[in-house]
């Protein structure tokens, strides 16, 4: 049966672990000599003692895992300014550098600290000098067009890190017109089989910083779920022998029992308004899994797909009246397209021998997916508009893509070494990295939505 088949329908897979605080290693396996070169000059710091952490290895590192730049390495800097006062355009120009990150970290008291950059577009800088000056009520001041962004803030040494990413989310908005994802989350179920509960479900930093873990348990935990506005988890647990979903409030702690029929209970998802949940139910008695919409308020459910087959895997289209999910309707597993309102539905997948947990890009123009040719799994894209189709990834069995929330990254499940591990890859498929596994098994990425 195609559900015994292939049980990850019901489950995002993959794997991620590392130790509490232990940075996220990322290896570079493809496509970082097409980013685009910008420096991030090390921050000088301007007092007593150590700085708690240098921000400008944090940026470097957000920047670089977006795929969209190739930070220079610090020994190739021709030189370390702290400020715009002090560049030498030409030669950052020379390097065939576009922008440069430059600031300061100035201790205060109490364990405060200031933290001031700069974002500078050196070829305009270049052309500038710097130096040109223009008439402004009656008096020549110095052009500030190539500075693309000045900011500071107060950071306490505990914001260092969340500080970073916000500076990372500031440049690449700067530079790419779109809003940075650095300062998102991760959830995720770490499985250590030596721990006596050893299903354990996380939640961390994008870059695996912070984790803490919201639950442990004996028995399987699957499928993690944001809700919209990032302050909650739909999951599913076997606690009771038997699967259930719960909704657990990250802030409190606080756990909701959703569903707990016999048979499957699964797939969580949350609507885009957070007022409702697809699930996965088999609860008629007629051997199939169907899709059912639960009004979160009411507890009211309604099924919305009758077709005596396997349909599972739901996600929500982002103008929250369509949902892709996965059917074997056709005869082999395929992705299609239901609108809720008229309940008509369309396939919309048809390469290779079959195509699974389908989830659409927050613009609403790409279709995700994983998509088995001659028995290989690998992550791939269509375009809504075009039907152009593109595999994205070619390593080992490819699984559980999740979208990052400005869609220019996709964190998903592959073999690396025999073991799962987590890996990146950007949306045009040009850029990838792994993320390797120190000890553990994890399951189920599902990236966070934007947080405030």
């Amino acid at each position: 049966m195609f559900h015994k088949m292939k049980t990850f329908l019901l489950v995002v897979v993959a794997c991620w672990q590392w130790q509490a605080q232990a940075a996220l290693e990322i290896v570079i396996t493809e496509g970082i000599d097409g980013a685009r070169p910008i420096a991030i000059v090390p921050f000088k710091y301007e007092g007593v003692g150590t700085l708690p952490m240098q921000p400008s290895d944090i940026i470097a590192a957000d920047l670089m895992r977006s795929g969209k730049f190739k930070p220079i390495a610090v020994a190739d800097m021709p030189e370390l300014p702290t400020s715009d006062e002090n560049v030498n355009y030409n030669a950052w120009v020379n390097k065939g550098v576009e922008a440069i990150v430059v600031g300061t970290v100035t201790q205060q008291p109490a364990g405060r600290y200031l933290v001031k950059y700069e974002l500078i577009d050196v070829i305009r800088g270049q052309i500038t000098g710097g130096q040109t000056r223009m008439m402004s009520n009656g008096r020549l001041t110095k052009s500030q067009d190539h500075i693309q962004e000045s900011r500071q803030s107060v950071v306490e040494t505990s914001g260092f890190r969340r500080y970073a990413h916000k500076i990372s989310d500031t440049v690449y908005e700067a530079l790419t017109g779109e809003r940075g994802a650095f300062l998102t989350k991760i959830a995720y179920v770490i499985v250590r089989e030596q721990d006596d509960k050893p299903y354990q479900l996380v939640v961390a930093d994008y870059d695996g910083y912070n984790e803490q873990i919201l639950l442990r348990s004996k028995e399987p935990l699957m499928s993690p779920a944001w809700s919209p506005d990032g302050t909650k988890l739909a999951y599913v647990t076997f606690e009771n022998r038997q699967s259930q979903i719960y909704i657990q409030d990250l802030y409190t702690g606080k756990r909701q029992l959703v569903t707990t029929y016999p048979g499957i209970n699964g797939a969580p998802q949350f609507s885009p308004d957070g007022t409702q949940l697809l699930l996965v139910l088999s609860k008629d008695g007629d051997g199939a899994t169907e899709i059912y919409l639960l009004d979160l308020a009411t507890k009211r459910e309604k099924r919305i797909t009758n077709h005596r087959s396997i349909d599972t895997e739901p996600s929500w289209h982002p103008n929250g009246k369509d949902i892709v999910f996965t059917s074997e309707r056709g005869g082999n597993a395929q992705i299609y397209q239901l609108n809720l309102q008229t309940g008509r539905s369309k396939r919309l997948t048809f390469d290779g021998d079959m195509n699974l947990a389908g989830s659409i890009t927050p613009d609403g123009k790409q279709l995700v997916m994983v998509n088995r040719t001659l028995g290989q799994y690998h992550l791939a894209k269509k375009d809504l508009n075009t039907n152009a189709f593109q595999v994205l990834t070619r390593t080992r069995l490819d699984e559980s893509p999740s979208i990052a929330p400005n869609g220019s990254m996709i964190i998903y499940s592959t073999l690396h070494n025999n073991k799962q591990v987590l890996a990146l890859v950007s949306m045009d498929g040009r850029f990838k990295a792994r993320l390797p596994v120190l000890d553990g098994q994890v399951k189920a990425p599902a990236w966070s939505p934007f947080l405030n």
